[in-house]
């Protein structure tokens, strides 16, 4: 399956929001399909019918598109496949290699309590397995049974994990599993093997809590007469207390980053670095990090997650962004302030994303030249006294009299006023800043002013 053609899926459950644990296990697979020249499957595993939501599919769709995780298959949807796992279970049983097991809940709990009080491993002790020469229980009347596979006996199965190196698990430490349901639904370890065979999926890239389901779906891949698929466990994302990322640790919705001005090169290159590197390199873009994508560099301990590393992150990528393409972004945040933003917004984006390590914090800026602002109390007391009022009014009849409102224009104004009233730049700058701005800390004051309107700049230095 390795000289084929790239097949990799990711297959969530949709029974709550996706966290960016989740979301690595979806880049990973992603980004070895785009790297390889091959295929992305998404496949949604909504056998859980009682938590599986529609709202939750819709979150992992949206949360793909934002981050640009684009899937050349799907979405397939395991409960609309039913047929064809009911199928494959026939054929199994014609073959010999399922098992009807009437054994009760009630008495495999009390083999396992047995099992556990002699210091055994709790497991199905094969009770209804049939074997030459064996005599099994009576079926019990009205029980439906429940359909088991018939695991190997003896030897081991074992894989080469792209991550965990060399598995090998003795075949006498895995029972026999449940394959389908007393009602006939098959279960999860099952559709797993039978999508990834239907998908011909050549690449299994998942978080490594599934390392224990791995020598049962290649058992059943071979009593099937497939060779399984590589696999790659990616150990688990942590959130900053050391705990497993989870929605009830406090993670958040992918969706959430996208809300709070994350911009999706940033999150992909920040979760491709949470189990994977290329050197040293912190900072890359999508394509670097698809060129150098492999799985032979896939990191085996834990990665823990850190906010203000991926806001640093972020800040790297929101000032190396061309300011056209920021515009959008920081538009749609002001937007949701009921800000309609114009032509200038690119300039304004160009003159403050060094400030700003997301597109809210750059929407702040922003707004200040399309909404009123208010100066704090302290600000006013602090910058705005009586000594400096003349000057500037003064600096309000320069700017009403240049003959362009432009940044050397500006300049000059300020430079005359200074000179005027004796004053060093900082003494005038900091209160103009006051006024115009909110705030006493801005950039270059001559390079602010001439993004605002004049009528503007007028109307706000009068509140001095």
């Amino acid at each position: 399956m390795t000289n084929a053609r790239t097949r990799t899926r990711f297959a969530p459950s949709p029974t709550g929001f996706i966290h960016l644990g989740n979301i690595r296990s979806a880049l990973y697979p992603w980004a070895f399909a785009r790297s390889t020249g091959g295929d992305f499957i998404l496949r949604i595993e909504d056998t859980d019918l009682e938590r599986s939501t529609q709202a939750a599919v819709d979150v992992i769709i949206e949360g793909m598109a934002w981050l640009g995780l684009d899937h050349d298959e799907g979405p397939f949807y395991q409960m609309q496949r039913m047929d064809r796992y009911k199928a494959v279970l026939a054929e199994m049983q014609a073959q010999g290699l399922v098992y009807p097991c009437y054994m009760s809940v009630a008495e495999l709990d009390a083999l396992r309590e047995r099992q556990m009080a002699a210091k055994e491993k709790p497991r199905y002790d094969g009770t209804w397995r049939p074997e030459p020469g064996k005599t099994l229980p009576a079926v019990p009347e009205g029980v439906q049974p429940v359909l088991r596979f018939k695991n190997p006996v003896g030897g081991v199965v074992a894989w080469d994990d792209k991550v965990k190196g060399r598995i090998e698990i003795r075949n006498d430490e895995l029972d026999d599993l449940v394959i389908a349901r007393p009602d006939g639904t098959p279960t999860y370890n099952f559709c797993v093997v039978v999508d990834d065979i239907d998908m011909a999926i050549t690449h299994v890239i998942r978080g490594d809590d599934h390392v224990n389901n791995t020598p049962r779906q290649i058992n059943i891949f071979r009593a099937l007469g497939k060779e399984p698929p590589v696999y790659a466990h990616l150990p688990t994302v942590l959130n900053e207390q050391g705990e497993k990322m989870s929605k009830r640790n406090g993670a958040k919705p992918v969706t959430q980053y996208r809300d709070e001005g994350y911009l999706p090169d940033a999150m992909v290159n920040y979760l491709a670095r949470l189990g994977w590197s290329h050197g040293d390199d912190e900072i890359f873009s999508r394509a670097q990090f698809l060129e150098w994508f492999d799985l032979d560099h896939l990191g085996r301990s834990a990665a823990q997650f850190d906010e203000a590393k991926l806001r640093w992150v972020n800040a790297q990528h929101l000032k190396a962004m061309a300011d056209d393409q920021l515009a959008p972004l920081v538009a749609a945040q002001l937007a949701k302030r009921g800000i309609t933003a114009d032509e200038r917004l690119p300039a304004i984006c160009g003159l403050f994303k060094d400030r700003c390590d997301t597109t809210v914090a750059l929407a702040d800026w922003s707004a200040a030249f399309y909404a009123p602002v208010t100066a704090s109390e302290a600000d006013r007391a602090q910058h705005i006294t009586d000594a400096v009022r003349p000057a500037i009014t003064s600096l309000a009849e320069k700017l009403a009299g240049v003959a362009a409102w432009d940044k050397p224009s500006i300049a000059a104004a300020i430079k005359e006023v200074l000179a005027q009233h004796g004053l060093k730049m900082p003494a005038l700058a900091m209160p103009v800043r006051v006024l115009v701005m909110g705030t006493p800390q801005t950039p270059s004051l001559d390079a602010v002013l001439a993004l605002f309107s004049p009528d503007t700049v007028q109307e706000r230095l009068r509140n001095a």
